[in-house]
């Protein structure tokens, strides 16, 4: 079940456009549109800091935002949900404000050698600074986490293990609950990159045992610089917040003060309101189209893409071999031709994709790739973008070998 085309403002102004970079960053429905125009138009202020009652609109839009979001990532506690301005962020708050207050040294750090770099370098200078063992697990030749690495890894003085709920370089789907056994298993925290999980995948956290998920809301057709982090109340309490301004002082006195009671101790200044209204519309419409949906789609779309990309003569497909295994996502090489170059030839037909390294260099170490080509797909996607691919691909490939020649 895909979204029909003309719910998407900028796919229904340019027919001919290919769109396949979602992973990246998503299109955005009317209807997120209208949200945050609504907002803007009917219910405008500052919350929490008026008696006045536009304020109290702002303030309610704000934190009903809020509820909406969390029970749709499956949380019942809605005020353990944190704002921030994506994952990136949220990432950088467990490892700043959590990390530093709770790993020394002679700890252990794990993370997976798929991390995204917002999901590896954090934990990376974490170590660093404060002479803690960091610890890269691991993968298996298609693409998966070697859990039987990742069990050895993770020993006694592990105080976390990182990693990513869907791999952003590879679309692999990892076993949340699985990873979150082995680190509990000794006492560790797992914490969870959300970014490519939460909008292709139906995430229930309370259920998946995680301590942390992160997750973005302009990968799910929310907009730009609004995300999150859901966590246990308890690491919450116990952690100190890393900002410090308007909205999460309890009190000030002049030696000392004190914070504000969950999420308001970690949001520190003005909110992103008409961002979480925004992204509460888009999970309103993704809750319409039913992320099992979602996800029926998204694998019968990755399926066709597979087999039909395997008929290209020198083409090199990266991740598990199932499309089943993972997201939307297909990494790929061509031949001899560089990534970069590859890219800019299929923008030409109006194919948009990604190429680089993907913020995932320890990775393209691991499969011996400077950069690799992405094609990801959601759900505005059809069969016929992948053709318009796959079509594009065979252009290229025979005007670089005929120049070549």
């Amino acid at each position: 079940m895909s979204a029909p085309r003309a719910d998407f403002p900028l796919l229904a102004a340019q027919p001919s456009l290919v769109y396949l970079d979602s992973a990246a960053t998503a299109q955005k429905p009317r209807v997120v549109i209208d949200a945050i125009r609504d907002y803007y138009e009917t219910a405008n202020a500052n919350p929490h800091r008026g008696a006045y009652k536009l304020s109290g609109a702002a303030t309610d839009a704000y934190h009903g935002a809020r509820r909406e979001i969390a029970r749709f990532l499956g949380a019942a506690d809605a005020d353990t949900l944190i704002f921030t301005r994506g994952t990136t962020e949220a990432m950088n708050l467990l490892a700043t404000a959590w990390g530093h207050q709770h790993v020394h040294r002679g700890d252990r750090v794990v993370v997976t050698r798929m991390e995204h770099h917002a999901n590896f370098v954090p934990w990376q200078q974490l170590a660093r600074d404060v002479g803690a063992e960091f610890r890269i697990c691991e993968l298996t030749d298609d693409g998966r986490i070697d859990m039987d690495q990742l069990r050895l890894l993770v020993t006694a003085n592990t105080k976390v293990v990182a990693f990513g709920h869907v791999s952003n370089a590879l679309g692999t789907i990892n076993d949340v609950r699985e990873i979150v056994k082995i680190a509990h298993a000794i006492g560790a925290v797992a914490f969870c990159d959300g970014a490519q999980g939460a909008p292709h995948l139906r995430v229930e956290f309370d259920a998946l045992g995680v301590d942390a998920y992160a997750f973005s809301g302009h990968k799910m057709l929310g907009p730009m610089g609004i995300g999150g982090v859901i966590a246990r109340r308890a690491l919450l309490e116990s952690t100190h917040p890393y900002q410090f301004g308007g909205d999460m002082i309890e009190f000030v006195f002049d030696g000392d003060s004190t914070w504000n009671t969950l999420p308001h101790k970690f949001e520190a200044g003005t909110p992103n309101v008409e961002g979480a209204v925004g992204l509460a519309a888009a999970v309103r419409y993704l809750d319409g189209i039913d992320m099992d949906n979602v996800r029926a789609h998204e694998v019968e779309l990755t399926r066709y893409a597979l087999a039909q990309l395997a008929t290209i003569d020198g083409m090199q497909l990266f991740g598990p071999a199932a499309a089943e295994a993972r997201s939307g996502v297909v990494s790929f090489n061509l031949s001899d031709i560089h990534p970069h170059d590859l890219s800019t030839m299929l923008d030409v037909d109006g194919v948009c994709v990604r190429a680089g390294h993907h913020c995932a260099q320890p990775l393209m170490r691991a499969i011996h790739q400077t950069a690799t080509v992405r094609a990801s797909f959601y759900v505005y996607n059809t069969a016929a973008d992948v053709d318009a691919l796959v079509a594009s691909l065979r252009r290229a490939h025979a005007r670089f070998h005929a120049h070549a020649g």
